[in-house]
């Protein structure tokens, strides 16, 4: 036997739909749908807090999803015209050019290439952008070359220790 209780919900149904049309009619917000007002609480202050944090840590550009420029960006993201964030990511520019400098000189090409797509969200026109873009794919090219060569001495070594010996 089956026990419905659709009957039982009709009135409650019929009686929020009346409350949610009367107060449409009246001018009134639905309690439930109302937009949160704009505030420092929509996660824009949580952001610039961990962006300052980060920059006294020296995460300037790294480690990924918890650094200074990512957390500042998400903030303009929220905030496009706000003043102060843009001139806090011009200020760490410098010193995350010079960042991402030593990381392309480390040989960390992947880490480097994430780290200077960031300055290219903030600023794509930048001469310096553009200048650490070219040594990012001078540097690239290099270690192309680096591993075909290594790969042909493997494959000069292979050859010859198939070669059977002379006798």
């Amino acid at each position: 036997m089956s026990v419905s209780f659709a009957p039982k919900r009709l009135p409650l149904l019929a009686a929020g739909t009346l409350l949610a049309l009367a107060c449409v009619l009246l001018g009134l917000r639905w309690p439930l749908a109302t937009p949160a007002a704009p505030s420092d609480d929509d996660g824009r202050g949580v952001l610039l807090g961990l962006a300052e944090q980060a920059e006294q840590d020296h995460r300037l550009v790294a480690p990924a999803g918890s650094n200074a420029y990512e957390f500042y960006l998400s903030a303009l993201e929220l905030a496009p015209q706000d003043a102060p964030t843009r001139e806090a990511l011009h200020r760490l520019f410098p010193a995350a050019t010079q960042t991402i400098e030593e990381t392309i000189d480390r040989d960390e090409l992947d880490e480097a290439e994430r780290e200077l797509r960031l300055l290219r969200d903030f600023d794509g026109d930048n001469y310096t952008v553009a200048l650490l873009a070219g040594k990012l794919a001078a540097e690239r090219g290099l270690a192309t070359r680096r591993h075909e060569a290594r790969a042909a001495m493997i494959r000069a070594r292979m050859a010859d220790a198939a070669q059977p010996v002379a006798r």
